[in-house]
């Protein structure tokens, strides 16, 4: 799995509803917007190391304003967002090949297990919606970007 995490002073998600127009699916103010990509051969097993690494990454200044305090220390929300692009291939040519990343079915059960963990230790975690075309705002804090990637299984497990 991986995400790319940007602390943020605000962060929203807007869908378009066919009814209702763009609406906010998700929304916070300082904190992480975290996008998930998830990856063929990803598990329970590294959504929770990401989380686990999402939550204790220290993004946010202390007092001497180095990058100290994890997202729990600081106070801050989260907000993750499913982005499959992530799990691209673009080493060879012009276009990414997406075939690493996992199929829509078991991305969006990963990415469902990420949220329903992380609200479970925070408390709250806001999302956009899996699948559906966003707009995606957000005001980065530093800046401050920061990749993760926790490994499939199978490139944990080599041949």
């Amino acid at each position: 799995m991986i995400a790319l995490l940007q602390r943020v002073s605000e962060a929203s998600v807007l869908v378009n509803d066919e009814l209702e127009g763009d609406t906010v699916v998700g929304a916070i103010a300082d904190g992480i917007l975290g996008m998930v990509g998830v990856e063929k051969g990803d598990t329970e097993q590294q959504a929770d190391r990401l989380l686990e690494r999402i939550l204790s990454y220290r993004m946010f200044p202390d007092e001497a304003q180095k990058m100290n305090l994890d997202i729990l220390q600081a106070g801050g929300a989260l907000l993750l967002v499913s982005q499959f692009t992530l799990a691209a291939n673009t080493n060879k040519g012009n276009r990414a090949s997406f075939t690493s990343a996992a199929p829509p079915d078991e991305g969006r059960r990963l990415f469902d297990y990420l949220v329903e963990r992380a609200r479970a230790t925070l408390g709250q975690c806001e999302t956009g919606r899996f699948g559906a075309h966003m707009k995606v705002s957000l005001v980065n804090d530093g800046p401050v970007t920061f990749r993760l990637r926790v490994p499939p299984v199978a490139a944990l497990n080599p041949g």
